[in-house]
């Protein structure tokens, strides 16, 4: 199934943060992922990051990227407001959401209302199907997420 929007919600340590894509940008910005790997699965965590970012910032993938935000986990409910706006703004579209493992009971539980239209499909994070295009596009803001815990710790 192809949706016109994809969201991905997801955490590390003391950060949350998602991203919104368009069906449109995502074949450009799968080409310019092709080297993301989750960051879990990694033996040389920071020469990654330093590889990544110089990709993210040489490809300009933020400028493919329909909305981003990265905050504190005490944000988390401006977070999940965010994300209940804008579908409610694009009742019309179809919407995927991933959402980490760790927020999604508490995101559900808070949204179910909301959730119950046929027109959103919501999922774990770790029910992504591995190389699917919906996995490879989680590691987006993955990556992004140990970019900025990673700069914030060295502070």
């Amino acid at each position: 199934m192809e949706f016109d929007y994809y969201i991905y919600i997801d955490y590390s340590e003391n950060l949350i943060g998602y991203i919104i894509i368009e069906k449109e940008k995502i074949q450009e910005l799968l080409k310019k992922i092709l080297n993301f790997r989750h960051f879990k699965e990694l033996r040389h965590k920071r020469t990654y990051l330093i590889k990544i970012k110089n990709l993210l910032e040489r490809e300009n993938i933020n400028s493919l990227i329909y909305k981003q935000k990265i905050s504190c986990v005490r944000d988390t409910l401006s977070i999940f407001d965010e994300i209940a706006e804008f579908v409610n703004k694009n009742k019309n579209s179809l919407i995927f959401i991933s959402i980490d493992n760790n927020q999604y009971t508490s995101f559900v539980r808070l949204f179910r209302g909301l959730f119950n239209q046929t027109n959103i499909f919501i999922i774990k994070e770790n029910k992504l199907k591995k190389a699917s295009i919906e996995y490879r596009l989680s590691l987006i803001i993955d990556s992004l997420l140990n970019i900025k815990r990673i700069k914030e710790q060295s502070k």
